[in-house]
Order: structure tokens, then sequence, then C-alpha cells
């Protein structure tokens, strides 16, 4: 099927190959996840001095903490001697350095070689020239976002531009709150399903009123299968049978204090390129990280965000954690069934997307330019 024998209402897909050829995912890795600003963590995992996360990223281990200093840093989660991984858990803390298990090669929080066998009969050792290969990072919405490139991207055009082109406001993600919340839960998805299948289903809603039964009860327009969550500025309405955003239409929590009126009882859901998901409600917030593995597993990693006191009381938050566990689960559901229809003889030039999944395809032209500009600055 070629886009000149569809009609006007379809237009085409990726083909298959784009879903499950390692080789297409190895480029990704490389030109995308490597080059563009990850988000990593959630700033107050690491709280304290010594604190730390592992994270992938494209095809490196990264080594994200806090220093002496207060700051977040992050480097390559390698010993400079051998190359051994330095941190193995997927976090933790340490008292005052990191050291390697393999020949006890020793780093500050700063990064800086601090000690080594036999390290003082060799003074023309630069510990800071061979201390770890930092990351650069930003904090933003209370997480941790880093970038592997030599010369990262400017950080407002591509994550700050994305929530304001959404929202249609600079000012609207500010009025969550959102670094000043904390975690109620987090729950972790393994998604036996390509990173891109996960982002193209998350953005459009013609699925909506076929597996998310719950979703469409708290918002209806959603079950008319319309991108309205893509309009610029649009927020989808409660019902209103809906006291709040739960699984069952129940009272909620009380409001964000600084949300506006205009967004209370409103839905927002908001991509940011290449793997973060940030859904806005009134009284919480979704976060979804994707960490893609590999061409056909993706982790997910979502957080449920509350005020500080609603965490603190010990409050139940069930109703509104299970409403979204459950579109998760039938997102990914959805998606690990499509994973293997991608190989199949009959998706090698691809499949078709209606009228209210067309800015799909602008997705699919935005991954192809910046892989194609990326590759050109190689």
């Amino acid at each position: 099927m070629t886009s000149t024998a569809l009609p006007p209402s379809l237009i085409p897909t990726l083909s298959g190959d784009h879903y499950t050829d390692p080789g297409h995912f190895a480029r990704e890795q490389r030109l995308l996840f490597e080059r563009m600003w990850f988000c990593a963590v959630r700033a107050d995992e690491l709280d304290k001095p010594g604190r730390f996360r592992t994270v992938q990223v494209g095809r490196e281990s990264v080594l994200v903490t806090r220093s002496r200093d207060g700051s977040v840093r992050a480097f390559l989660n390698i010993c400079r001697h051998r190359g051994a991984r330095l941190c193995t858990e997927e976090s933790g803390e340490v008292r005052r350095a990191f050291q390697c298990p393999y020949h006890a090669w020793t780093y500050g929080l700063d990064g800086k070689l601090t000690a080594a066998p036999n390290l003082t009969s060799m003074p023309d050792i630069d510990r800071t020239e061979y201390g770890l290969i930092s990351v650069h990072v930003r904090e933003w919405l209370g997480h941790v976002w880093v970038c592997l490139a030599d010369e990262p991207p400017p950080f407002e055009d591509d994550v700050v531009a994305a929530v304001t082109e959404r929202l249609g406001d600079p000012e609207a993600i500010g009025r969550y709150g959102i670094d000043g919340l904390q975690m109620g839960r987090r729950i972790t998805y393994d998604v036996k399903s390509n990173w891109k299948l996960i982002i193209e289903n998350f953005m459009e809603c013609y699925h909506c009123a076929t597996i998310h039964p719950e979703l469409t009860e708290v918002l209806p327009e959603f079950a008319d299968g319309l991108a309205a969550q893509y309009h610029v500025g649009h927020g989808a309405a409660f019902s209103e049978e809906a006291k709040g955003f739960t699984v069952d239409g129940s009272e909620g929590l009380e409001r964000i204090p600084t949300v506006t009126e205009d967004q209370d009882r409103r839905y927002y859901a908001i991509t940011v390129r290449p793997q973060v998901f940030i859904n806005l409600v009134p009284d919480h917030v979704i976060f979804h990280r994707m960490y893609p593995l590999a061409h056909d597993r993706t982790v997910v990693e979502c957080d449920w965000l509350y005020l500080p006191h609603v965490v603190e009381s010990g409050r139940d938050v069930e109703h509104s954690v299970e409403l979204f566990h459950r579109v998760n689960q039938q997102d990914f559901s959805a998606c690990e069934r499509t994973q293997p229809g991608m190989s199949s003889r009959g998706y090698a030039s691809g499949g078709v997307l209606v009228p209210s999944e067309h800015h799909i395809g602008a997705f699919h032209t935005w991954l192809r330019d910046r892989l194609a500009k990326e590759a050109a600055n190689s």
C-alpha cells in the first residue's frame, strides 16, 4: 500500500520494520535518546548527597546523584580504569564516594578520582581528567533531565516548548506546582512493545471507546474517538456525573490551590518527545517516563503525584490511582497485541491513519526529520 493509492481520508503509517528492526532501534538510540533531553528520575528521589539512581539512556547506563553542594550530577556509569559498571543497583546511597568493585578506583560525588590502589605512586595521573564522564543535567518540573550529547539542544526549545505548545500558555504548567508535589504511588510496567507504538497509542483516542470504559465514563468526549486532547489549550471536560478523576467517578481530593477555575474539572495530556507523558487533572498529576530497552521492549515508570499533605497524611488515593492504572494496562495490552503484527508480511509497507489520527503522521514526520538532521550532524 502506498500513499498514492490511499483515499484522502487515510494517510500511511511507518512501515512495519520501524518497529521490529534492531537496526532501526539502534539508530534511534544513537540519534534520539543519546542526543535529546531525556527525563531520567524524580528530583526528590535524590533527597540528600550520596543518593543515586541508575537509568538506561539509549545504549548507556547513566548514574544520577546529588553532590555535596546540593546540585544534581550525572555520569556515565563506568569506571575509567577498565570500564566496569560502577553501580549495578537501580538505586541506593553511598556515604562519600562511588567505588568500583573491580579494582577499587574511587570517585567523589562530583565525579573526581579520589583514590585507587597505588595511586600515589602515579603522580602523572590527573584526577579530574580520569574522573567520571559527566552528562549534562537540568532540573524542571521536579524531575532530572539528562542529555548525553556533547552539545545538547536548547532545553527550552525541545522540552519547555512542547509543554507550552500543547497548553497554549507558558504559565499553565506552573499552576500545577509539579515540583512541589510528592509521589503517592509508582507502578512500573514492562511492556513488550516498541516505544513508538506506546507514543502513538497515547496520542490518539480513536481506541478509547473500545478499550477504556472507565476513562470514557469520566471523560465522555473521549468516547467520540476524536483527538480533542491535542487541540492547543483544550482540556477534556469531566462528565457532569463525575465528582472526581477516579475509577468510579467518586469524589477526588482537594484541588491543587494554584490550579485555575478554567483548569478545574478538566484533563490535559502532554507528550514531550521522545519519552515523557504528562497528565494533568485538578487534584493530581500522572507522570510517565519511558525507558526503551529493545526494539520490542519498553519499561514505563508511572508516578501519581499529589499535594504533600495528602501523601504525608496517608489519605486513600486508590480510586485515583486505579483509574489510570487500568488505562495503562489497557493501553499496554493493546500495544503488546500490535507488536507481533509489525513483523507480518501484511504490514510490511505499514497501515493507515484515519482523520482523527492524522497528527500521528506529524509524529512520524518529526521522527524522520529529527533522525535525518542528527545523522547529518554526526
